[in-house]
């Protein structure tokens, strides 16, 4: 006799998983510290010490719930991005928002469509509500919008997930071409626009916040967890039209933000100055990567982000072995876990002792493969 479940089929049906393995438990796993944490897209160079102070403030108020309706911080970023604020959704950075904007739309058996080797975190959500994944191969290393749309057409889709600039290529389109894109889908299927990386972007790769905040059909997703610096507060945001935004009310844990974290990125929201200072130093860290890669014989590809992609000219099992390589020098990065987008590492922007342990281990690497 079968032993009685008190979960449901689908529960039962999933494995138990972790999309992104951390360099925590890499260092508990192989009893080794890691010495450049480069791997995981966090911004090294911290938030600005005008945040800091914040937080410390805030803390001392850590007692109370924060506000469940978000007003300040709804507030703060509409008049920074010349939005209002019933137009903003907040929630504990962009992997909680996903989960909630999938089960808005998503039943069992549901397809989405994304694209082969893109964030594995979106999937896992769409697994665990039950919906099917549809997938299109990246073309040249980059997201490819006609395979999207042409997917989405095909299998009458309700949710499409398209990130700009892009995880894990570092690739990009430019504005006209998203809003082509978002046009051109049915009004049926909802977009959710992920733009984690728009701060280090190049000028003209967003559309602006008014180009789209009444189309219905679309959700844009930022975060303060790149530039920003603020990964291990968990703050983020959808910009989409007033009432998708007031649907997050009816799903979403209204005490999920902590007083700590919503004076943070308050604090950071009026520290442009700083922002713009660590947006340069990404760039700088990035044309560092770049020179590493290419001093070693490899191909960096261009990037928008707060990485660099570098192919390694061979297949999946042979960037694994530079990663597992560096990784024995301390040196903490990932790699794309679709063929054929795994021929590359992914190297985080970092600072200058990140970079010289890059430097110095990764010919090391190179030459035992």
């Amino acid at each position: 006799m079968p032993a009685f479940s008190r979960f449901t089929p689908l529960f039962e049906s999933l494995p138990s998983t972790v999309p992104f393995v951390g360099p925590e438990a890499l260092e508990r796993r192989r009893q080794q510290t890691v010495l450049a944490r480069i791997g995981a897209n966090e911004n090294g160079f911290g938030p600005a010490p005008s945040v800091l102070a914040a937080m410390a403030a805030a803390a001392e108020d850590t007692w109370k719930y924060a506000d469940p309706e978000n007003f300040d911080l709804k507030s703060g970023l509409a008049a920074h991005l010349g939005c209002k604020p019933e137009n903003i959704a907040v929630g504990e950075g962009i992997d909680s928002l996903l989960g909630q904007i999938v089960r808005m739309v998503i039943e069992p058996g549901m397809g989405v469509v994304t694209s082969l080797g893109a964030y594995p975190t979106f999937n896992f959500h769409v697994v665990g509500h039950g919906g099917r994944l549809l997938t299109t191969p990246y073309l040249n290393d980059k997201e490819d919008l006609q395979g999207l749309l042409d997917l989405v057409r095909k299998e009458n889709a309700p949710l499409v997930y398209f990130a700009n600039p892009d995880n894990p290529m570092g690739s990009w389109w430019d504005a006209e071409s998203v809003l082509r894109f978002a046009r051109a889908l049915p009004e049926t299927t909802l977009l959710i626009l992920d733009e984690a990386y728009c701060e280090t972007a190049p000028q003209g790769t967003q559309p602006d916040i008014g180009s789209l905040i009444d189309q219905p059909n679309v959700m844009r997703t930022r975060t303060f967890s790149k530039a920003y610096g603020l990964a291990g507060a968990r703050v983020g945001y959808v910009i989409t039209s007033a009432e998708n935004a007031r649907g997050f009310d009816k799903i979403r844990n209204h005490f999920g933000m902590s007083r700590v974290s919503v004076a943070a990125a308050l604090a950071a929201l009026t520290d442009q100055v700083y922002l713009q200072q660590v947006i340069e130093r990404i760039a700088d860290s990035r044309e560092r990567i770049s020179a590493i890669g290419r001093t070693n014989g490899l191909l960096p590809l261009a990037s928008a982000t707060n990485f660099v992609a570098i192919d390694c000219g061979s297949d999946g099992d042979h960037a694994r072995r530079i990663v597992d390589g560096l990784l024995e020098h301390g040196v903490f990065i990932r790699m794309p876990g679709v063929a054929p987008l795994n021929r590359c590492i992914r190297i985080s922007a970092g600072t200058a002792e990140d970079m010289a342990l890059l430097e110095s281990a990764l010919p090391q690497v190179l030459k035992t493969l």
